[in-house]
């Protein structure tokens, strides 16, 4: 029975190129427009597991998605990190003086402005998903309209490239996390990173002490990302990853950052993505 992995777009989407090497046997694909309905996909058991974009090295943390792990006590299982290349596609036959818009998801648009800085005709438009821009706009055969997309989406689609590379800082990575519903069920050999919550008290050096804490156990911080509270407004969730060479060390902290926490949650334990290249 193949695996059934929930994505954020469609075939040619970035999303779609983790799966394919995240997942080294074949697998079906659940195709969403949105990560609200990924992680819908996942509760209604339509999906297995699920591939969501959690950070990138230009536009920082993708928050909401922290939330909706959160939220949703979904459990992170793996981590990839992909090397993001957009390309500016268009129906064959035209070139870039044809063009007045260019259609792309926010996160795309953002990494490539300074390449439209020179074309002040084009215009910037948003939409859900990189590769779904670039099946409409073949579908519909809609003259005049770009897409930044990924270059596999031109191949499946039939689009012209006009450029590649197109972003404005050439080393863009996104680091992707492979989500499930249940814990993983890694061997702590192969455990390597954390993911955590922790809701500190709202007073001074609360955090300093955590990270203390971290540091005796010889924890090594890659991450720390906060969010508010709703609930509670002045109070913060923080959000922390962490690798570690021993499991037992690891261990070790967790079980001291529970006891200092009002509120303490392990979000997921897995390989961390230089580990899974390596194996």
């Amino acid at each position: 029975m193949k695996t059934s992995i929930a994505i954020q777009g469609i075939r040619g989407s970035f999303h779609h190129a983790v799966a394919q090497a995240y997942f080294p046997a074949e697998c079906t694909l659940v195709e969403c427009l949105t990560f609200d309905a990924v992680v819908e996909r996942l509760l209604c058991n339509d999906a297995q597991l699920a591939v969501m974009a959690i950070e990138n090295s230009i536009a920082g943390s993708i928050i909401p998605n922290y939330a909706l792990i959160d939220q949703n006590n979904l459990s992170i299982v793996g981590e990839y990190n992909l090397s993001i290349e957009h390309c500016l596609m268009v129906l064959p036959g035209q070139n870039i003086d044809d063009i007045s818009e260019v259609h792309s998801h926010p996160m795309a648009l953002l990494q490539c402005k300074a390449f439209f800085q020179q074309y002040p005709h084009i215009r910037m438009v948003e939409a859900n998903d990189t590769a779904d821009v670039a099946r409409e706009i073949a579908e519909n055969e809609r003259r005049g309209i770009a897409a930044i997309a990924p270059e596999t989406a031109a191949s499946i689609y039939g689009l012209s490239l006009l450029a590649r590379s197109i972003q404005t800082i050439q080393n863009n990575v996104t680091r992707f996390v492979i989500v499930q519903q249940k814990e993983g069920q890694l061997p702590q050999s192969k455990i390597n990173k954390a993911s955590l919550k922790l809701v500190l008290d709202h007073q001074r050096g609360s955090l300093a002490t955590v990270l203390n804490v971290m540091s005796d156990c010889r924890m090594n911080l890659t991450k720390i990302q906060s969010l508010p509270v709703i609930e509670t407004p002045g109070k913060y969730a923080f959000f922390v990853d962490m690798t570690f060479e021993a499991y037992a060390q690891y261990e070790k902290a967790r079980k001291i950052l529970a006891i200092m926490a009002l509120e303490f949650k392990v979000l997921g334990e897995y390989s961390d993505a230089k580990k899974i290249e390596n194996s």
